[in-house]
């Protein structure tokens, strides 16, 4: 899987290792771990599993010849794990809050709770990257989605971004992730320059 046009360059001669923690967040039933496992296994499982306080999965790959491993912790979405959070989001470097965009009350209701999953993560992680996926845009029409309420609200609330995704075809999943990759990388980084070419993943 190529995730990038461009690599990094360490104007550093030293060999650095990444090891990154991003949390994947929001309402139960909207996709969070059939998008990581669309990410790290590219493929989808149909029926529903209902995360049981976190699951971890990882991803290794290299940008240039840094060896960069993700863990994804994916975070239960019911409020019956509510007191968990706290020691689950501990130590994160970013996060994804993921809301349906089904036109259904439970579509409505995850997109309604994301600034209360945003103020949750942030008053235990403070200000780090935070990037929002709305799934499962196979099962909406393009024609009625109104994407600038949600444009309206990334720029509201600062989020890193907004990335219309679906976990069964992969629409959006990489794209997302580069941007938290790319943030992230900068900034645990040493200084760094701009060459054209392409990211590779480590096997």
């Amino acid at each position: 899987m190529i995730i990038s046009n461009f690599k990094w360059i360490l104007l550093s001669k030293s060999e650095h290792k990444f090891v990154f923690k991003v949390t994947v967040i929001g309402d139960g039933g909207v996709g969070k771990t059939s998008l990581i496992r669309r990410y790290t296994q590219d493929n989808f499982q149909k029926d529903y599993i209902m995360t049981l306080g976190a699951q971890i999965s990882n991803y290794r790959f290299k940008i240039n010849e840094d060896k960069i491993k993700l863990i994804f912790w994916d975070i239960a979405g019911q409020d019956t794990h509510h007191y968990l959070r706290p020691a689950f989001f501990k130590g994160s470097h970013a996060a994804i809050i993921v809301f349906s965009l089904e036109e259904s009350d439970h579509g409505k209701k995850s997109f309604g709770n994301v600034s209360k999953w945003q103020n949750n993560f942030k008053q235990y992680c403070g200000d780090i990257p935070v990037v929002l996926f709305g799934n499962k845009a196979d099962l909406v029409d393009e024609a009625t989605l109104n994407t600038d309420k949600i444009f309206k609200f990334v720029e509201k609330h600062s989020f890193s971004g907004y990335y219309k995704t679906s976990a069964k075809t992969g629409t959006g999943v990489n794209q997302a992730l580069q941007v938290i990759i790319e943030e992230l990388y900068h900034k645990y980084s040493t200084p760094l320059v701009w060459l054209k070419d392409q990211r590779k993943p480590l096997f």
